[in-house]
């Protein structure tokens, strides 16, 4: 057995489904399995006159024993033979599951959690540790997780780099193909160089479109060799990068993103298309951040 698994749970739905998730990575990989609740008791502003007793110390042990055992449960009812153990941890759930990232291969979270605003997508969570966790974080949708390959948002990009390995031994885990997708447009592409000195900002009629295709080429060199075991497409797309992946996501089981690409800000420590694909993507979404990037 090698690697570990960390999956945070609350007793939402979303977490369980999380669980599962978790369950059948650690069964793949041959990995342990640590189920994590992080106790954080709210700040509730409430008028006097409508405030409850607050539960007691045995009140809150049976709760979170109680949404920990459940968690247990459904994790062995998928892995069976994975090794599943437990921590309730005193904190923030944030501050609490980056913690744990630091010894983990995966982290797995569950889309939406007890917590926060109803309307939002992508809870807190699930962004910080995308930002901010030390490992690959997997957010995990609501819904089961559906049929077809893996899709992998690449740019060609340093960045993105991890998430390419990512994708692929991925894919080789659970034995599905994998769609390499590359969007580009005039505004951010790359412009080669020219073949006329005199037209130096001019581009013959197909010039940027196989640039982004060598570009995509040479971001998967060598994987797959490594990994000839996974069909591999290449897609590449004129348009929006977040608009491709998000339409793409909907016949996949699993999109795979960088936390940075090569636009927008380097400053920013989530770039705007991975927040895109957190937030709308249609199945559950894979963040992976270059090893000692901060």
């Amino acid at each position: 057995m090698s690697g570990l698994m960390i999956v945070g749970v609350d007793g939402s739905a979303s977490s369980l489904g999380a669980v599962e998730a978790a369950a059948r990575e650690a069964r793949w990989r041959d990995a342990e399995l640590r189920i994590v609740h992080a106790f954080h008791w709210p700040v509730a502003r409430v008028p006097l006159w409508q405030a409850l007793p607050p539960p007691t110390q045995d009140e809150i042990q049976r709760m979170v024993e109680g949404l920990v055992t459940t968690a247990v449960e459904r994790a062995r009812t998928v892995a069976p033979s994975v090794d599943v153990t437990h921590v309730v941890v005193s904190g923030a759930p944030v501050t609490v599951l980056e913690a744990q990232s630091r010894a983990a291969e995966l982290v797995v979270v569950g889309s939406r959690g007890m917590g926060g605003f109803v309307g939002l997508m992508v809870g807190s969570t699930a962004l910080h540790l995308a930002a901010h966790g030390r490992c690959p974080v997997l957010v995990v949708r609501d819904q089961s997780e559906p049929a077809g390959p893996i899709v992998l948002g690449a740019d060609g990009s340093r960045a993105g780099a991890a998430a390419v390995d990512f994708a692929f031994a991925e894919a080789a885990l659970r034995g599905v193909g994998l769609v390499a997708l590359h969007a580009w447009t005039t505004w951010n592409a790359p412009v080669p160089p020219p073949q006329d000195p005199a037209e130096p900002y001019a581009s013959g009629p197909g010039m940027l479109a196989q640039a982004e295709e060598r570009l995509l080429a040479e971001a998967l060199a060598g994987h797959p060799e490594r990994y000839p075991e996974v069909p591999v497409e290449l897609r590449v797309v004129h348009g929006p990068t977040r608009e491709a992946l998000i339409e793409a996501s909907g016949a996949a089981q699993l999109l795979v993103v960088g936390a940075r690409g090569r636009g927008g800000f380097a400053g920013l420590l989530l770039g705007s298309v991975s927040q895109a694909a957190l937030h709308h993507a249609h199945c559950p979404v894979a963040v992976v951040r270059q090893p000692g990037a901060r």
